[in-house]
């Protein structure tokens, strides 16, 4: 009789068997997908510096569409392992984003701290995934994304009342091209992968 632990470990051997085979199957995917969060996140660092209201709605858009890039790999993945992760992860960007388009004079304080949380939350999602995924290959850039971004929380937190405005867009975009390497990395291996099966 199999105990809880063996339990695990078998659920947790067929997601990452599942997981390579959607990366596999679908690696153009990743990689197209990481090549635009690097650009999403090189617009988010050449935001101006000194428009504060600018800087709320523009930021606001990269992660709006950030997050329908998200979204949408969902609707057309739907059988994609961790689909609830990816999902929440996707309209949390979404909805941070259409607060800030919505309301960008709230405050860079506002401001602020709605990017720490969501990259507190980001980051533990993104760790866990990487977790799951592990030892599948470049588990470790997902998981560096994930404390890139908790490490961008903590700081946001630590220095929130006197941080520049120019820095928010800053953070923004080093977090996104984390994610967007690790993902040009996964769809990267497994290109190679079916080119030498191929």
């Amino acid at each position: 009789m199999m105990s809880n632990t063996d339990n695990i470990v078998t659920d947790l051997k067929h997601a990452q068997q599942q997981i390579l085979a959607y990366m596999q199957a679908h690696w153009r995917l990743f990689l197209f997908e990481g090549i635009f969060f690097i650009l999403l996140g090189s617009c988010a660092l050449i935001v101006p510096r000194f428009f504060s209201v600018f800087i709320a709605i523009f930021l606001g858009w990269i992660m709006v569409i950030g997050g329908v890039t998200q979204v949408s790999r969902v609707l057309f993945l739907p059988k994609i392992p961790g689909v609830g992760l990816w999902l929440s992860l996707g309209i949390l960007q979404l909805v941070v984003g259409i607060l800030l388009i919505a309301d960008p004079i709230a405050g860079v304080l506002t401001l602020t701290l709605m990017l720490a949380l969501f990259f507190a939350v980001e980051g533990a999602i993104k760790i866990y995934m990487a977790w799951k995924m592990r030892p599948l290959p470049h588990w470790g850039y997902l998981f560096l994304s994930g404390i890139t971004a908790i490490v961008l929380a903590f700081a946001i937190l630590a220095f929130w009342s006197d941080i520049p405005q120019w820095l928010l867009g800053l953070f923004l975009g080093i977090n996104m091209m984390m994610l967007g390497v690790a993902m040009v990395k996964i769809g990267l291996h497994h290109y190679d992968r079916t080119d030498k099966v191929g």
